[in-house]
């Protein structure tokens, strides 16, 4: 019998205990928190005005897309208390920006084609907005990156199928290695890493292939890019596919595929509230397995090892032709899951929760075995290998409660799907220790973790804006839908301290964040 247990102030106390035990032990012994020091507003709100940001020192200017105005605002943080807007990459003349990147004087930006399974596009500027060049990639590249020397663009092309699910391209990574003079390069520099040599191998069942007819080269779908340390390897988040893809970026190869597999949502440490319609917070555990399915990703070294984390955000495909996604309550559930609980399907239950119908009946009976939903509502660190290392488990639902609970999974009407939905990601050292800074989208805020020790991780701030008794709407209601985050050290910051940029989807605000040093907590 799956019961309600009141955890919350438990494990929100165990939470804060072993931060001030870890953070005056450990790593300097320096605690940090965040605090609102600018912001700008690229365009109306829930209109996609600001998305993707990235940010170069030399001209200490924020890039952000913006798809409302199909350009790239170059924002100026001269006075990151103050920013204000240098002037607009017109990108009309190439399509649709996904994402955008900045390296060594160059301004990459991701272009989707019309239609999206048509290739794409790189097209590349100097740090004024002059055009350099373009360069065709595959299908909806949607997210771009520089390697950490430079000697390499990326780019994840996702290649989703159209709504009728009618054509599918193929997913990939194109690589194109960076010139002296990227002018004079040819689309001949352009190499693609592919998935079709995968079409005819048994790959491990934990990896999701399950698309209406389609290949596994055309069921990957290339989401985040990390590249390692030493710019010799990249991870690629697979997020429909809970997987990840290690690629070679010398040979321009993907040399192997890792699943990610489940979470099980049945201890009070990895509990979730699953329901929109019980007018509560709720956070319990249930006979439900998470599948991480990671949105944006990082890489850090420790002692030599790569580790990669993971924003477990979740996405599910729902398209007219093809559509994975249903509730609970309209499953025909096993005695394996009701036996215990009878009750499972209550709305205000599990009746709500929305899951997938993808090998939910392994046996083919037509009753549901499994209960699979999207996303783990946490973050997560992995190994070279994909080995699990940490995972917050419901450590955000938990601080949200305590915190924000006018907040909660957006008014508690996003219970029933993904709850805070984790995405944006961005990792920085201040001092001597490492900070993994995790936004949510649907709840709002910048969850902020040490992960010096990927074996020893621990909670250190959470800063939330969002103004619940305003309207979304209304200019000052705050940073709503963090979609991307970057981190600007105190070596590349214009005050010498260090602070983060969040690109806020719905608000359509560019907002600084200043990192201080928190003061000493005393007991």
């Amino acid at each position: 019998m799956f019961k309600k247990l009141c955890v919350t102030a438990l494990l929100i106390t165990l939470l804060n205990n072993a931060a001030h035990a870890h953070g005056s032990a450990h790593n300097g012994g320096e605690r940090i928190k965040l605090s609102v020091l600018g912001r700008y507003h690229s365009g109306p709100y829930d209109k996609g005005a600001a998305e993707i940001v990235a940010y170069d020192f030399v001209s200490q200017r924020a890039f952000v897309t913006n798809s409302y105005a199909q350009a790239i605002d170059a924002i100026s943080l001269e006075k990151p208390e103050s920013p204000t807007l240098a002037f607009k990459i017109d990108l009309k003349p190439y399509g649709a920006p996904n994402s955008v990147a900045v390296k060594n004087g160059l301004v990459a930006v991701a272009v989707e084609s019309n239609p999206k399974q048509a290739p794409g596009l790189i097209v590349v500027f100097d740090i004024n907005g002059k055009h350099l060049n373009t360069f065709q990639v595959g299908a909806l590249p949607d997210m771009v990156t520089f390697s950490p020397d430079g000697k390499y663009l990326l780019s994840a092309n996702e290649g989703e199928p159209n709504d009728s699910y009618s054509d599918d391209p193929e997913g990939s990574i194109s690589i194109i290695e960076v010139s002296s003079d990227i002018r004079k390069q040819t689309q001949s520099d352009v190499r693609t890493a592919g998935f079709t040599h995968f079409n005819s191998k048994k790959l491990d069942p934990e990896i999701r292939i399950f698309g209406k007819n389609a290949s596994v080269a055309q069921d990957l779908e290339p989401e985040y890019i990390t590249v390692s340390a030493d710019s010799k390897k990249a991870w690629v988040s697979l997020q429909e596919n809970n997987a990840l893809a290690l690629v070679d970026l010398d040979t321009a190869s993907v040399v192997s595929l890792m699943p990610l597999g489940t979470q099980a949502h049945n201890t009070a440490k990895t509990a979730i509230d699953p329901s929109d319609k019980d007018n509560a917070i709720s956070i319990q555990p249930w006979p439900v397995k998470g599948m991480f399915q990671p949105d944006t990703i990082a890489s850090y070294e420790v002692n030599g090892r790569t580790y990669v984390v993971t924003a477990n955000e979740g996405d599910a495909r729902d398209y007219k032709g093809f559509s994975e996604e249903t509730r609970v309550g309209k499953m025909s559930l096993a005695k394996s899951l009701t036996e215990g609980s009878p009750k499972l399907k209550n709305p205000k239950n599990l009746g709500r929760l929305k899951v997938s119908k993808v090998g939910a009946d392994a046996d083919n009976d037509g009753k549901v075995e499994s209960l699979y939903s999207f996303g783990t509502r946490s973050f997560s660190i992995w190994d070279e290998q994909g080995q699990l290392v940490f995972d917050s488990g419901s450590q955000f639902a938990h601080i949200v409660a305590r915190d924000y609970r006018n907040l909660f999974n957006k008014g508690d009407s996003r219970s029933d799907n993904k709850g805070s939905e984790p995405e944006a990601l961005a990792l920085g050292t201040v001092g001597e220790a490492t900070y993994a800074f995790i936004g949510l989208e649907r709840t709002g805020g910048v969850m902020v973790y040490n992960i010096t020790d990927p074996a020893k991780v621990f909670y250190v701030d959470y800063l939330n804006t969002i103004s619940p008794s305003l309207k979304e709407d209304d200019p000052n209601a705050g940073d709503i839908g963090p979609e991307s985050i970057v981190f600007v050290s105190a070596e590349q910051s214009p005050t010498q301290t260090p602070f983060l940029i969040t690109a806020n989807e719905i608000s359509g605000t560019v907002s600084v964040y200043a990192i201080t040093p928190a003061a000493a907590k005393h007991h």
